[in-house]
């Protein structure tokens, strides 16, 4: 008779913990006992069920615990559990009996008056057998409701901050999106600052700015982005002094002009200013879009003395914070000869 040769599909995948139990049969049960062991302290607890009575056959410590019952090998879900609960569990069974690859699900059950929440994952061993995970929810749902209903309100907090502002400033000039002054009026400042500067002497920073805008905020759209403009704008006019001057000069660029102040000094207020944007809270639709900048600054005369040249090596700067993956401040390169 000719002989015959396994199918590949059959043998362990080299690597695999099948392999390596292959090799190591005196060590199967120290290594299932070890796993779970190990996933104990993570809150998950592991079952074993048999199909054909339901019963369960092994279950670790903590899972009559978390059904808070003296014992759970032995007894089946209707013996544990409602009616209507048993027939969900079983429904999900039994398509990973059919299925023969890990499924994941959810339960919603209730435990002595209480309502829990489980995510439960289950595999096949062999045609008999049901190997469970669960892993209770309960407390981490509580705290996404919590946080659910924390984002909301600040959200309606933030629309209502945002329309008083834009009442009030109506017919001032200022850009609707953020409130501060756009860029001829920034041109203009910039122009009186080098001149006063050049005549007293003294130095000033320019500042640009630029949003970090994710892909995943661009697909939220238009009102995403607007909501970003509204953020930034109240944190540089929280964040500005009254001699300084912060306004927004393109769609998603800001510059700030830090009178009197040498570029060591703009330097740490803008890396304040840059923690304080990715710690700040801006909500669409209850979600947290978060606000990451990137900085260029430059400082005059050190870095330049012409009103382009300073624009330049400041935006020059944002390229490279930007290229860098974004969030930070860089200083503009000085040039010495």
């Amino acid at each position: 008779m000719p002989m015959t040769v396994a199918p590949t599909a059959m043998q362990p995948q080299p690597g695999s913990l099948a392999q390596w139990l292959a090799a190591h049969a005196e060590l199967g049960g120290e290594t299932l006992e070890g796993l779970v062991a190990l996933i104990e302290p993570l809150g998950s607890q592991a079952a074993i069920k048999a199909v054909s009575s339901g019963r369960y056959l092994f279950a670790s410590a903590g899972l009559a615990e978390m059904f808070e019952c003296a014992a759970v090998v032995g007894h089946t879900d209707a013996e544990l559990l409602r009616a209507d609960e048993t027939t969900a569990l079983r429904r999900v069974e039994q398509t990973v009996m059919a299925q023969r690859h890990p499924v994941v699900s959810e339960h919603k059950l209730e435990i002595n008056g209480r309502r829990r929440e489980f995510g439960v994952t289950r595999l096949a061993l062999g045609q008999d057998f049901l190997l469970s995970v669960w892993h209770e929810r309960t407390e981490e749902r509580h705290r996404e409701a919590h946080l659910q209903r924390a984002l909301a309100q600040i959200e309606q907090q933030q629309n209502a901050i945002e329309q008083i502002r834009r009442e009030l400033q109506q017919g001032s000039g200022r850009d609707d999106a953020s409130g501060l002054y756009m860029r001829p009026q920034f041109d203009d400042q910039l122009l009186r600052e080098i001149d006063l500067s050049t005549r007293e002497h003294r130095e000033f920073a320019l500042v640009v700015i630029a949003l970090d805008v994710t892909q995943s905020v661009t697909g939220l759209g238009d009102e995403a982005q607007q909501r970003l403009l509204e953020g930034m704008g109240r944190m540089l006019r929280a964040n500005t002094r009254a001699m300084d001057s912060a306004c927004r000069i393109g769609p998603q660029r800001f510059a700030v002009l830090l009178s009197g102040v040498g570029l060591a000094t703009a330097h740490a207020r803008m890396e304040q200013l840059r923690r304080q944007c990715a710690a700040q809270i801006v909500v669409l639709n209850g979600q947290d879009l978060g606000l990451s900048i990137s900085m260029g600054v430059s400082s005059f005369p050190h870095t330049a003395s012409r009103q382009d040249e300073l624009m330049t090596a400041s935006e020059s700067a944002v390229h490279e914070a930007q290229r860098r993956g974004g969030n930070q401040v860089v200083l503009a390169s000085i040039a010495f000869g």
